[in-house]
């Protein structure tokens, strides 16, 4: 009977140690999962209803990617809008140039009074 519990107490052991590496050893995911997992604000298999989730760059889908309308140069205002310009800049989903336009200044939403010239306010 006590040889009985000794290998009774060691085989707990065992199984024990067993366990306890198991939890220690990262799982593995697949090469191909990781090569083919679709980022999480991916609208072209999804619904586009995720852009409109908490997080995401914008609440618009084009060309499988949600994208801000608003102030994304290459989507300004809707899908495949590219700003052009030598500095290009989409405020309010309207392309503008911010060293001389006079709502919009050296920054979006800066108005000036009179002029803007090389994005500053009433410069010379």
């Amino acid at each position: 009977m006590r040889s009985f519990t000794v290998c009774l107490i060691m085989a707990l052991a065992m199984a024990a140690t067993a366990t306890a590496s198991r939890a220690e050893v990262p799982t593995r995911r697949s090469r191909f999962l990781l090569a083919n997992a679709l980022p999480f604000y991916d609208c072209s298999k999804k619904s586009a209803a995720v852009c409109l989730a908490p997080g995401s760059p914008g609440a618009t889908c084009c060309g499988g990617q949600c994208v801000d309308t608003v102030s994304s140069a290459y989507h300004c205002g809707r899908c495949n809008k590219v700003c052009k310009g030598p500095h290009p800049t989409c405020c309010g989903g309207r392309c503008v140039d911010l060293s001389s336009d006079k709502d919009n200044c050296g920054k979006c939403g800066n108005q000036c009074n009179k002029k803007c010239n090389y994005g500053f306010c009433d410069y010379a």
